[in-house]
């Protein structure tokens, strides 16, 4: 069934319930509304307007549009949502992604570059919250996606409602309000208000693995795994994780003397250490090395061998040392120590070749070697 047929089933949404969606939102100053110009994100804007219409004294609404450069068509549709963001009374800017694009992950890095853009407009309106129109069927999508490659019991949670934006920006946090309202009942309240939307072909494009997976969702609800289903999976997931979570909090209070140093060691008794269920021991030692090292995000299948190598090490103990994501694991004298790896030698160059017939002796060199 198509989106649009599932409208005609659907029921748009009322004043009392966006009153119940946006409640949580009322005090803030400001809000950025990341508006594409689709049904999903036009039906945001359409109902975060009426919502503060509603109201005496509540935020100052900003709806960002980000032209990623990719479609000749996105200028266009631009237009269209500052039109109608001037009906409605609300602020619109438009922000391009400009310079070279990728040739490969490009969705991934044309989100990265949508989110750093917006977050520098929230910035400039003084605005803690992008609001985002995602919605159920988003969710559903985001489990599968995210099992198709692999994900943890932290992937799997899903989207929160809440987040913080770690990057780019700090102190900005993504609100999510549609999270639990299927996209048919979006489309269902722009049909209702006669408010027409753009139709972006990427979404049904077969390269793009979310494409893909969004259509064998009808197949998959005839299997009973709906959307609904799966967004269920996601809130049981996300409850068992945060109480992962404050064991793993509990661990570290428990296992490490004091607070953690910036650069480490981080030392934890090894004994205690090996006492831990798997997953707990699993997470503090990711949490331990994403502390003290510089190289971003740790993996979960390295942390995964690198945790299985140390629990071997363990039940035989032996000196154990490896690194990961810039920091350096070591096993010894009773302990496990955490801490920053020691920088990585570069190899030296080898010296040019001097005399007029370098060019040709390293030419002869080079065609040895190969």
């Amino acid at each position: 069934m198509s989106t649009a047929e599932a409208a005609d089933g659907a029921a748009a949404i009322s004043d009392a319930e966006a009153d119940l969606l946006f409640a949580d939102l009322n005090d803030q100053p400001a809000l950025v509304l990341a508006v594409s110009g689709g049904p999903d994100s036009t039906a945001l804007m359409w109902l975060a307007a009426r919502w503060r219409k509603r109201r005496r004294r509540g935020p100052k609404l900003i709806a960002v549009t980000v032209d990623h450069g990719l479609r000749p068509e996105a200028r266009r549709e631009a237009a269209a949502v500052k039109r109608l963001a001037r009906q409605l009374g609300i602020a619109h800017r438009v922000l391009r992604w400009t310079g070279r694009k990728p040739t490969s992950g490009l969705q991934d890095k044309a989100r990265a570059a949508r989110y750093r853009l917006i977050a520098a407009a929230a910035a400039r309106a003084r605005a803690s919250c992008i609001v985002t129109a995602h919605t159920i069927d988003d969710q559903a999508e985001t489990v599968l996606f995210r099992l198709a490659r692999g994900s943890g019991v932290s992937g799997l949670a899903g989207m929160a409602r809440i987040r913080p934006l770690v990057m780019p920006s700090t102190g900005v946090f993504l609100v999510r309000p549609l999270l639990e309202v299927a996209k048919s009942r979006l489309v269902a309240t722009l049909r209702a208000a006669r408010i027409a939307a753009a139709d972006d072909p990427s979404n049904r494009d077969p390269r793009f693995t979310r494409a893909r997976l969004r259509a064998l969702m009808p197949a998959l609800e005839r299997e009973g795994l709906d959307a609904r289903g799966l967004a269920r999976l996601a809130r049981r997931v996300r409850r068992a994780d945060a109480a992962i979570e404050f064991a793993v909090a509990a661990a570290a209070s428990a296992l490490a003397d004091g607070a953690w140093p910036e650069r480490g060691p981080i030392v934890f008794p090894a004994q205690d250490f090996a006492g831990l269920p798997a997953e707990i021991a699993l997470r503090l030692l990711g949490r331990a090395i994403g502390w003290v090292g510089d190289e971003g995000p740790v993996e979960l299948g390295k942390l995964e061998a690198l945790a299985d190598a140390l629990a071997a090490a363990l039940s035989h103990p032996v000196r154990f040392r490896r690194t990961l994501a810039g920091a350096m694991v070591t096993l010894g004298d009773g302990r496990i120590a955490i801490e920053r790896a020691p920088a990585r030698r570069r190899p030296r160059a080898k010296p040019l070749p001097r005399g007029r017939h370098a060019g040709k002796k390293a030419r002869i060199r080079a065609q040895r070697q190969n």
